[in-house]
């Protein structure tokens, strides 16, 4: 805890206070003292033997599936009936290739191809070393001859201007845009279906041959309709992940015995052939990711940039609210509110608005994502 605080720009004082006052609360454990008594509520044992990569999807954050299981968990979700784990795909459609004209390129669309990638923010920030890792993901793909195809609409969006400043400083951003992820933004994108519109030709393909699209992000919501109203399939993954599921082009694959593509030797390329080391992710993180970049991002976040700084705001203390405008609206929580609360009163006569089942979302009560300008809303 102490490190990672000295790593992110606190200041010495704010790291000896923090530990003064772990060790006054007896919450502070120094692990190079083996002989120190600690005391636990509750015991958790795990076996590291057991622990395997993940994904999740492809409609809930909570459908876990093992990576080695993720072919053959793909096939059962494109036979199994419509629902959190299926899309009634007949057997017989299931082969189905879209074929089309990407700008003068030829191209296709097989159902669990991936049609949009994206290393999302809030996540995965505070972890440089997922982060570090995409950026080594890319690097070695490239140095390999691995491209991801130009109809994936990748993307990286970090959550601080911090991670821009170790990826450039680790000389990785380079490989990542290369491979598509240029930043696009700092803050809430695709996971929250702000990734903007697919190239029309991959949305006609998609549309007119009823394929199952599929986008892989390491954000942490993937509800039906919330990322993108085309992709019918949506993974939660890792961002090194996220950039072997862009170079693979598909979600239908066995990482294990399948090749991501064919390299510029002309020899397959694995997913074991580009995948960093511990110790290789751990080096980069060591000299790229700097206290110094934490506090000069930290010392002008309120400063802005001349964009916002030039935003016309009213003075008043208080909202104006414009009643004619459509976009926001008062709320009317508060109308008629006093200083001093009501005391409690009874309720009566009330009923049940609705009742539902079960894995009803917050997508569910209050929807997020992009709505089709064709749709009925």
């Amino acid at each position: 805890t102490l490190q990672y605080l000295k790593l992110t720009g606190r200041s010495d004082e704010t790291v000896a206070m923090i530990e003064a006052y772990l060790r006054a609360n007896k919450l502070f454990v120094d692990y190079n003292e083996p002989q120190q008594d600690r005391a636990y509520s509750s015991y958790l044992e795990l076996n590291l033997d057991e622990v395997e990569p993940c994904i999740s999807g492809p409609k809930r954050p909570h459908d876990r599936v093992a990576l080695k299981e993720m072919k053959a968990d793909w096939h059962s979700c494109l036979d199994n009936k419509v629902g959190f784990k299926g899309f009634a795909i007949p057997k017989e459609a299931q082969g189905k290739v879209a074929k089309f004209d990407f700008h003068g390129q030829p191209a296709e669309l097989k159902h669990g191809s991936v049609v949009i990638a994206a290393i999302t923010s809030c996540t995965n920030t505070s972890n440089p070393s997922v982060m570090l890792g995409a950026g080594l993901v890319a690097k070695e793909a490239h140095d390999l001859g691995l491209k991801v195809k130009p109809w994936v609409k990748a993307s990286l969006a970090p959550g601080s201007g911090v991670v821009t400043k170790y990826l450039l400083q680790s000389g990785l951003q380079k490989y990542l845009n290369e491979q598509g992820f240029n930043i696009v933004g700092f803050g809430c994108t695709t996971c929250i279906g702000n990734s903007g519109d697919l190239d029309e030709s991959v949305s006609s393909a998609i549309s007119e041959n009823d394929i199952v699209a599929s986008a892989v992000l390491s954000g942490n919501r993937n509800f039906e309709g919330r990322v993108h109203p085309l992709t019918r399939a949506n993974y939660l993954a890792s961002p090194p992940l996220v950039v072997a599921y862009a170079l693979a082009g598909t979600v239908d694959i066995d990482f294990e015995k399948e090749p991501l593509g064919t390299g510029k030797d002309g020899k397959n390329v694995f997913l074991r052939d580009i995948w960093p080391s511990t110790e290789e992710i751990a080096q980069t993180v060591q000299s790229s990711v700097l206290p110094d970049m934490f506090r000069s991002t930290y010392e002008s976040i309120t400063k802005g940039n001349p964009m916002w700084n030039e935003l016309q705001v009213p003075a008043e203390k208080l909202y104006s609210w414009d009643t004619n405008s459509t976009y926001i609206h008062e709320p009317p929580y508060f109308k008629g509110m006093t200083m001093d609360p009501p005391g409690p009163h009874g309720v009566k006569d009330a009923y049940c608005l609705l009742n539902f089942g079960d894995s009803i979302t917050t997508d569910h009560i209050s929807p997020a994502g992009n709505i089709n300008k064709d749709s009925p809303a």
